[in-house]
């Protein structure tokens, strides 16, 4: 199988829902593989790790856009990918990065942890209520989706009763950032920008009359400010963007997560005594089932990566999932082993566009595991989960499960002189 076919396999709906074995058949052909006359496709966590660090290497700008997706600034929902700064390059990303990255500083960061640990405590205490007698619970609904969501609408000053709209409308916008997407999917994910982008209009007309202490009235003071700074474009596509970033990946890895620690009870019984070893924990539950399985680059100027010539204008098609399983980096990489040494996934990317909230998103990790073990400690699987349909953003649709309502109720709360620490 050639790399157009196995490119090919991986977009169809089977492939999607398992990329892994075809991560492998590409990889056969060496970590950095042509695919067209200037499309690459790289497998190799160094070769992945230095592309994304290099300069040289950009996002899609509006003139590559214009070229290959004519007709985009038709489109709501690339408008609000295009406009955020998770597709501009410099100067523009930094300009943008600079304005948000005040509200994920480790400090800032550190200051949700009994936020985020009293809202995961309440979600066991809802899905005890619901799961009594044996009901299956959607672990997704109930848990992945709730936790993440609340943390990131606090942030951003969205009411509690707005945040079921959320999910919806993300999932649908999404889609705009696989690699392929049909016009049927294109008319899907322009309704979930449409609806996101008329309600943060609004928010943003609402902090206008009366500003409030959180991230969207900050953002819509320095636009107010300063038109040059952030544009309303800008202002707009970037609230978009740090909602759905701020619960997708999170959502996806407590789904994965959880679906691992299922399949591996030793290693999951180990967490639940310690849950100071939460934190190497989540690095390899990232690196074995990314909730994020791939980003793109364009080259800037002719160069060489993995010993194969990429001439200037090549488009890059990163496979983190892949990366993450490069042998050459990580011995016996499909075994789930949360004392690895030295796992730096590259599940939220790296250099410039390495992601603000990964922070706080390893921190509602590592936070949530230990304590949905310690007080679900008969958590099991109920049914057959139902995976995504997608590849950019790997996770679960529904992930049903049955809780221990005998004893969970009664181990709330995290247990005295523990800490968080690596294994």
């Amino acid at each position: 199988m050639d790399a157009a076919e196995a490119l090919s396999v991986l977009m169809s709906p089977p492939g999607r829902v398992d990329p892994y074995p075809t991560y492998e058949r590409l990889r056969a052909a060496g970590p950095v593989v042509r695919a067209g006359p200037v499309f690459f496709v790289v497998t190799g966590y160094a070769e992945a790790d230095e592309m994304l660090r290099d300069p040289r290497f950009g996002v899609l700008d509006d003139v590559l856009r214009d070229q290959f997706l004519p007709g985009w600034q038709g489109s709501p929902a690339m408008v609000s990918i295009s406009r955020s700064m998770l597709r501009t390059n410099p100067p523009d990303h930094s300009r943008m990065r600079r304005l948000v990255a005040g509200a994920f500083t480790p400090r800032r960061i550190a200051v949700l942890r009994e936020v985020v640990e009293a809202q995961a405590d309440q979600l066991v205490d809802r899905m005890i209520d619901d799961g009594r007698a044996g009901t299956p619970v959607d672990f997704m609904q109930s848990f992945a989706y709730p936790l993440p969501v609340g943390v990131i609408c606090a942030l951003l000053g969205v009411p509690a009763a707005d945040r079921p709209l959320f999910r919806r409308w993300a999932a649908d916008l999404t889609g705009v950032l696989e690699p392929e997407i049909t016009p049927a999917e294109l008319v899907v994910a322009d309704r979930g920008a449409t609806e996101l982008r008329g309600y943060f209009a609004e928010l943003i007309r609402a902090r206008r009359r009366r500003p409030a202490d959180d991230l969207t009235t900050d953002l819509v003071q320095a636009h107010d400010a300063d038109g040059d700074r952030l544009t309303a474009d800008e202002l707009l596509a970037n609230l978009v963007v740090l909602l759905v970033a701020g619960f997708e990946t999170t959502t996806n890895l407590l789904g994965n997560g959880l679906v691992v620690l299922l399949d591996h009870p030793r290693q999951a019984a180990a967490l639940r005594e310690h849950p100071e070893f939460a934190p190497g924990y989540v690095e390899e539950l990232l690196r074995i089932d990314s909730p994020v399985q791939l980003t793109t680059r364009v080259s800037a100027a002719a160069t060489t990566c993995g010993g194969v010539d990429l001439p200037a204008g090549s488009w890059i098609l990163l496979l983190l999932g892949a990366a993450n399983r490069d042998p050459r980096r990580y011995p016996e990489p499909e075994r789930f082993d949360p004392w690895r040494p030295s796992v730096h996934p590259l599940s939220f990317g790296a250099g410039p566009h390495y992601c603000l909230g990964a922070g706080l998103a390893r921190l509602e990790a590592q936070l949530a595991f230990p304590l949905l073990l310690r007080r679900l400690p008969g958590l099991a699987r109920a049914g057959r989960p139902e995976r995504r349909t997608r590849l950019t953003l790997r996770g679960f649709d529904t992930l049903p499960v049955t809780t221990d309502t005998a004893s969970g109720s009664a181990h709330r709360g995290r247990p005295a002189g523990t800490t968080l620490g690596t294994p």
